[in-house]
């Protein structure tokens, strides 16, 4: 996004205030931005900071559907990016009203699309959230890894041991239930074991793990 845009800067400076507890002043600047926008890009972005200062989870959702709505109107590269998240926060406004059914539809959305988004921090953390949104929605189908691995990342967790952690936590955070996710979860799995440096208990643990998410031919 364009930092000397009106719009995005009067987001960046609400994001600002959000960080300073000046929630009011951090509402104003995002109303102002969506007052500001002259565009549906500009508007698109102004609503998704809109959304987040609202005071019921009804109008929550109207302002996310808002966003969402006005990226589609946009429909080109500079919005392609932003629906991982959009799904996402359709996804946590429908939960939060219960309609479970419909949180799911939409983080299974963002979930499709996720690789749209910026290969970043900012990647890791909607795939955190969809993997967390879908857990919570009613999948993806518990697998026999998901008995094995909580366990060991509490003792890798008691015992402060970061370079494992590291390792394995954005694989198994961000774990979809794809195939390709699976993969990723794997190798890291196997980084860690190939390293040798765990208590023999963890590295039988980790072995388990590991053979659990190898395919059988």
């Amino acid at each position: 996004m364009d930092p000397e845009n009106p719009v995005v800067r009067l987001c960046a400076e609400g994001m600002r205030a959000e960080a300073d507890g000046r929630t009011a002043d951090a509402r104003d600047l995002f109303e102002k931005a969506w007052e500001t926008a002259t565009d549906d890009y500009e508007a698109c972005v102004a609503a998704h900071y809109v959304a987040r200062h609202q005071p019921s989870p009804e109008d929550t959702l109207r302002w996310n559907h808002e966003c969402l709505l006005r990226a589609d109107r946009v429909g080109d590269e500079r919005v392609r990016g932003f629906y991982p998240s959009l799904h996402i926060n359709l996804g946590k406004a429908y939960r939060d009203l219960g309609d479970l059914t419909k949180a799911r539809e939409h983080f299974l959305l963002a979930a499709a699309c996720v690789d749209d988004a910026p290969q970043s921090q900012y990647g890791d953390w909607n795939r955190f959230a969809i993997a967390e949104g879908l857990r919570t929605t009613g999948g993806p189908e518990r697998r026999p890894v998901d008995d094995l691995l909580p366990d060991l990342l509490a003792r890798l967790c008691a015992r402060a041991d970061l370079k494992a952690l590291g390792l394995i936590l954005p694989a198994y955070l961000g774990d979809l239930g794809t195939d390709p996710d699976r993969v990723r979860l794997t190798t890291a799995l196997h980084m860690v074991h190939a390293a040798r440096w765990l208590p023999d208990d963890d590295q039988t643990a980790l072995g388990q793990a590991i053979a659990a998410l190898t395919p059988t031919p």
